[in-house]
């Protein structure tokens, strides 16, 4: 499983500019996804090769003492019992206040790596008055200043060495077909067709979340966990713990699973909620499937769902290659089309090319097609190979991998997908030094 560290503590210490600072900061990272109350947002980023989810929790517009008191212990308590560590965030500028006294004794208890971060400290002076917050009781602190980034190095080194390593999925656990989107998109609508309809269900199986249940299915000769998520809200639109206690478990069930449906209501179009979801999935290297859902209610001509389509393949450009069904789970129109889609996306994305094919057939078209020359040198690439990874991965050996651009990559993917197929299957591309 992956980890999650949450950043908590008071409004206006400058979490939320750490938060923007940890997700843009790799190649490897995933956009935020907008949380699920006022601030709170959710991201992917690695640090020395360890990935991990960071979710900023936000902050709260006081309107006294006891306000506060309920809604931090709230906020933290939800982070804690997610989180596989903390990162608490005070001011040097304002040294402790009440509020972080309040966090701070909650945080006193926990049996988590909690981190105590003091931000805006860009000089000398700063520095020594941060000595004061060793009186929250929580030990050693770590200073930065996360408008630029001074401190951050060390602090994420301690992070990533205290988080715990992730289990390693046992040979023998069967896909995860995770079924995401907004909220009455029909996600719990299509699960429950398929159940209605489908003999062959082995069992229920109590799932990653408090409502959210593994189904253990089979379908086309084909065994695997369907997985039915907490939708995923705007930030504005959500008012209940409990939901944010849900969509903070549906983030990780995308994180987790190898296949993502991704259902949205035709009667509302790919939005842009409905685009971080896809974003999402697609920087977790997830297969992906677009489920277009209440096409029943959709008045239509002969063009409607190509039209329909173009426009969503250009939302999502250029990972374009994406399989997109048109369904109605009211009239059980293509639901099992979908799975059969999905199936076929899980099996692209566990596809191991032999290193002598990928090599007898790109290598012509490369020679024919080679990068472009910078700088008066040219790049020559003499060898390819997938990854031992469990999504698909490839390495391009070349004399001078630094000046392989963007573009080119690009083209490389294209060739893999034109003569291999991986659609529904973000491809990676890597250049490295022969």
């Amino acid at each position: 499983m992956g980890n999650i560290v949450a950043i908590v503590g008071r409004p206006n210490v400058g979490k939320s500019t750490f938060f923007n600072r940890l997700i843009k900061r790799r190649e490897a990272i995933v956009d935020a996804v907008s949380g699920v109350t006022r601030d709170r947002h959710y991201g992917k980023t690695d640090w020395n090769g360890k990935e991990f989810s960071v979710i900023d929790t936000g902050g709260y517009v006081v309107g006294s003492d006891d306000v506060f008191e309920k809604e931090i212990d709230k906020q933290v308590e939800l982070a804690i019992d997610e989180a596989d560590a903390i990162i608490f965030m005070v001011d040097v500028e304002t040294g402790i206040t009440g509020m972080d006294e309040d966090v701070a004794k909650l945080l006193r208890k926990v049996k988590k790596p909690v981190f105590l971060v003091v931000n805006k400290v860009d000089n000398n002076k700063r520095a020594e008055g941060a000595v004061e917050f060793y009186g929250l009781g929580l030990g050693d602190y770590y200073t930065i200043a996360s408008i630029n980034g001074s401190g951050t190095g060390d602090l994420l080194d301690a992070i990533v060495e205290a988080l715990p390593e992730k289990e390693e999925r046992d040979e023998e656990e069967l896909p995860r077909f995770a079924v995401v989107g907004r909220p009455n998109a029909g996600k719990s609508s299509f699960i429950n067709a398929l159940i209605g309809e489908e003999r062959y269900i082995v069992t229920d199986i109590a799932g990653t979340t408090r409502d959210s249940i593994d189904t253990k299915y089979n379908r086309f000769g084909f065994e695997f966990n369907l997985v039915d998520t907490a939708g995923i809200r705007r930030k504005s639109k959500v008012k209940e713990d409990l939901e944010f206690y849900s969509v903070m478990r549906s983030v990780r069930a995308i994180e987790h699973c190898d296949v993502c449906l991704l259902v949205m209501d035709a009667t509302r179009g790919f939005d842009g909620q409905v685009q971080n979801i896809f974003w999402l999935a697609e920087r977790n290297r997830k297969g992906i499937v677009i489920l277009v859902n209440k096409w029943d209610l959709v008045d239509k001509d002969n063009k409607t769902a190509k039209d329909y389509e173009k426009q969503i393949r250009k939302e999502i450009a250029p990972f374009t290659d994406v399989p997109i069904v048109f369904m109605s789970v009211l009239n059980k129109q293509r639901i099992f089309k979908a799975i059969e889609t999905a199936v076929e996306v899980y099996k692209n994305r566990s596809k191991r090319i032999k290193t002598s094919t990928l090599n007898d057939t790109l290598l012509p078209i490369i020679q024919k097609n080679p990068p472009p020359a910078y700088k008066g040198k040219y790049v020559k690439i003499k060898y390819i190979m997938q990854l031992p990874t469990p999504q698909p991965q490839f390495a391009f050996f070349c004399n001078l991998p630094q000046y392989v651009k963007e573009p080119y990559k690009r083209f490389l993917e294209n060739q893999l997908r034109e003569h291999f197929d991986f659609t529904g299957v973000p491809v990676s591309v890597y250049m490295r030094k022969k």
